[in-house]
């Protein structure tokens, strides 16, 4: 008896119903992609610290900050992808969401394989720039070869989850994503110390399962889609779409590279920030790191909700439902408000339980964490709000403003507050610098939201230049959650920007 055809690969419609519950449920698997990640980067250090010692931690540290900088530069553009997707899927046109796909796949998978092959070449070379201890210095380099030669399919892998993101689909990559966790967890203790059939590579062995888990959940979700006929897969009369559209290539680099810069942007503050931190020895550091271990993990619900809220807008940019845009905002910032305020909630009321479990018996850096926290941790609802309002304004392509309320935000503000008052207020300023900061960084990003010229940027070179006149007042604090949830299932309003 012959088996069943396999059903055909369903995506949300982020054009239609109600948005408050469509926007939680879409967020919630990208919410859990970001906690499953964070958990495997925690169990892989456990792994390597207890089977390697603090040097090969040490080793691990120093590579993965050079590739959370390689990996940040790649954000930018496949962000600019998911957005360009996202349009063309709300004008219901999907050869310009293939050609989108076809060209960015093209970009990502070349531009990778040359950061690889760039990487291990000056391997060396980095590790020198970066004053990597020398008793860390050969495990780093054996641990950033692989690792480098690994990007390829981390930024592969990453291109194709924001990609069926853009198009309504959250569940299949947190699916493989929670496929490519588990195996890195299950390999690299197997591959570090040779257990079995398995060789023993040492530090080695802990990127080579990286490489070895996301090169799996990549061609395992690739597969999977492909087999379940996805929109967005490209069969054999579509396969023209890899060569690269010349407007949409330029469009993905030059719209991406402000998107990557503010990765860029965030890593250089805490930079400079951390140096400013060691300058009051061990104790602070260590309480310092363990206070951002915390902000992880305050921090995903507004970067789910913002990716959300960000591909929720492009569809509706695309429909020329501006009326949903503007709706999808408040949710955004209300939905924002409601789960990252209960988690600072609930994380001030265990902040001591917290804290010790990182630093179990150490009375000094646990009282300077949880003053720390007390300053700083509540502002993350601030944070969570700005993350959203990016969200919305780069789903019509204005992606430099938010580029520049970083840099006045965290380089300027940040910086400036911690160095103008550290002479009067000692520790103090650096960590009341977090919330002047991010007070800032959400007033103006309000500020653009509300008056800037977002509605009137494009983004897709092929998409009809649009006109908005008489743009409905968008005053984010204004609607309730209930009055923005009572009107969801309306017929949907005659506000849609006029085309020309």
């Amino acid at each position: 008896m012959p088996e069943p055809a396999p059903r055909k690969h369903k995506v949300m419609d982020l054009t239609q119903g109600p948005i408050s519950k469509t926007l939680l449920m879409f967020s919630l698997p990208v919410l859990g992609s970001s906690v499953l990640q964070s958990l495997n980067a925690s169990i892989n250090a456990i792994w390597v610290g207890r089977l390697l010692g603090e040097n090969a931690l040490t080793a691990t540290a120093n590579a993965t900050l050079i590739l959370l900088i390689t990996l940040g530069v790649m954000f930018g553009t496949g962000m600019a992808s998911t957005v360009l997707v996202g349009q063309a899927i709300g004008a219901k046109d999907l050869p310009r969401a293939k050609r989108v796909v076809g060209t960015g796949a093209t970009f990502f998978v070349l531009t990778s394989l040359a950061m690889a092959i760039i990487g291990v070449s000056i391997t060396d070379q980095v590790l020198h720039w970066m004053d990597t201890p020398p008793e860390a210095r050969a495990l780093a380099e054996d641990y950033l070869r692989v690792v480098f030669l690994a990007v390829p399919f981390m930024c592969s892998f990453a291109y194709l989850t924001m990609i069926q993101r853009g198009v309504g689909d959250a569940r299949t990559p947190f699916r493989f994503m929670a496929l490519a966790s588990l195996l890195d967890v299950v390999f690299n203790p197997l591959l570090i110390t040779g257990w079995g059939p398995f060789p023993e590579l040492g530090i080695a062995g802990s990127a080579t399962s990286m490489l070895l888990s996301q090169a799996i959940g990549l061609f395992s979700m690739l597969a999977y889609l492909y087999w379940r006929k996805a929109e967005l897969r490209l069969t054999g009369g579509e396969l023209h779409y890899l060569k690269p559209d010349s407007p949409i290539l330029r469009t993905i680099v030059f719209k991406g590279l402000p998107m990557g810069g503010q990765m860029l942007v965030i890593s250089s503050s805490a930079i400079v920030m951390m140096s400013m931190i060691n300058a009051y020895g061990a104790q602070t550091a260590a309480a310092y790191a363990v206070a951002v271990q915390v902000w992880t993990y305050v921090q995903m619900p507004a970067m789910a909700i913002g990716a959300a809220v960000s591909s929720m807008a492009a569809h509706n940019v695309g429909a020329g439902k501006w009326d949903r845009v503007e709706r999808s905002a408040h949710a955004g910032v209300m939905i924002n408000v409601a789960l990252t305020g209960g988690l600072v909630v609930l994380l001030y009321l265990l902040d001591p339980f917290v804290v010790d479990l990182f630093l179990p018996g150490q009375a000094a850096s646990i009282a300077i964490a949880e003053h720390v926290n007390n300053i700083a941790l509540w502002s993350f609802i601030l944070f969570g709000v700005t993350f959203v309002l990016f969200g919305v304004v780069r789903s019509t392509g204005a992606v430099t403003p938010p580029l520049i309320i970083l840099l006045i935000s965290l380089l300027g503000v940040r910086i400036g507050f911690a160095k103008l008052l550290e002479p009067s207020w000692g520790q103090d300023a650096i960590w009341w610098s977090f919330p002047a900061s991010m007070a800032v960084s959400a007033s103006l990003a309000y500020a653009y939201y509300r008056w800037g010229g977002w509605r009137k940027a494009r983004m897709h070179p092929h998409a009809p230049a649009r006109e908005v006149e008489d743009a409905p007042d968008t005053g984010v604090g204004a609607p309730a959650i209930d009055a923005v949830v009572a009107n969801e299932d309306a017929p949907e309003l005659v506000s849609e920007a006029p085309k020309t």
